[in-house]
């Protein structure tokens, strides 16, 4: 038996892994019942003082070890354990708050995120609420390993960003949608070490041909279902080479990524991130059971 076939064997037996595809080495396999696996809050940069950061980072908030909760069942609980990571908006419309993993790479080459997640309003209502939820997306900020090649174009900083778009000013959307250009750089302070640009803004989200999907969404607003997403990924060629969310496979032929200029301090930058947006004022809620991220080196 080869060592392919050994590996995949061993995976199919452990059930943490065999609910996944992952390539032959696993960088992290995040289980929230263990804990938050290095996720944090998204923080905007600023100098001197917190005052200086922007806005749009400004409402974000911590995320948090959930059992999912509600009114009516108590603890809806996870995949299997207890806790998943949850993401919550503010109760104000069009608020997003965002969670990251910040890491680097060690080899240019095709990564694999595979994760579960499942989205759902503020049960404040006794109705359905199924157009609460504006949208919940995931990304990825990247950036080459060598200052060399920043001269032509080689490591700039690249960033892929998905996001389902669920409903927009009460209409049941469902579609995704991907991110080309960023918002505008702006100083931070006055020394010229620190900027900030609005990547997650909700202008400039293209259509992803053939990008309608419908996601399954239970009968009353404390149900939820968790869905399977896996997005593949060219460390290399900086290209999108598969995206899927449970049983659609999406053409990503005419993808294209935020790219910018390479920063100064960012060498083999590799953060994944996940977010949640309201298109009411009331709180969205993204919820994440279970992280693998995986490579081909």
């Amino acid at each position: 038996m080869d060592a392919d076939t050994l590996r995949r064997a061993a995976q199919m037996a452990d059930p943490r892994l065999s609910r996944y595809e992952p390539m032959p080495r696993i960088i992290c396999l995040d289980d929230f019942d263990r804990g938050f696996c290095g996720y944090t809050q998204l923080v905007g940069n600023y100098e001197h003082t917190l005052d200086s950061m922007h806005p749009e980072y400004a409402q974000h908030s911590a995320h948090m070890l959930s059992t999912a909760i509600g009114h009516d069942c108590g603890s809806h609980n996870a995949i299997d354990g207890t806790y998943s990571l949850k993401i919550a908006s503010r109760a104000k419309r069009g608020a997003r708050n965002v969670t990251i993993k910040r890491l680097t790479f060690r080899k240019r080459g095709p990564i694999r995120l595979e994760f579960y997640v499942t989205f759902k309003p503020e049960a404040s209502d006794l109705r359905l609420s199924e157009t609460d939820v504006r949208s919940f997306g995931f990304g990825y900020d990247l950036q080459g390993g060598d200052a060399d090649g920043a001269e032509n174009g080689r490591d700039d900083r690249v960033m892929p960003h998905w996001r389902f778009l669920n409903a927009l000013d009460g209409e049941h959307v469902q579609k995704w949608q991907y991110k080309a250009e960023t918002t505008p750089f702006k100083a931070i302070g006055n020394e010229g070490k620190t900027v900030t640009h609005v990547h997650l803004a909700h202008e400039g989200w293209l259509d992803l041909p053939g990008g309608h999907q419908k996601l399954c969404y239970n009968e009353i607003p404390t149900k939820v279902n968790w869905h399977y997403v896996r997005f593949d990924y060219d460390l290399d060629a900086m290209k999108a080479l598969h995206f899927q969310c449970n049983d659609r496979i999406f053409d990503v032929s005419a993808y294209k990524s935020i790219r910018i200029p390479a920063m100064r301090n960012l060498w083999c930058m590799l953060n994944l991130f996940f977010f949640v947006e309201t298109d009411v004022d009331k709180r969205a809620m993204a919820y994440l059971d279970g992280v693998c991220l995986s490579g081909e080196f």
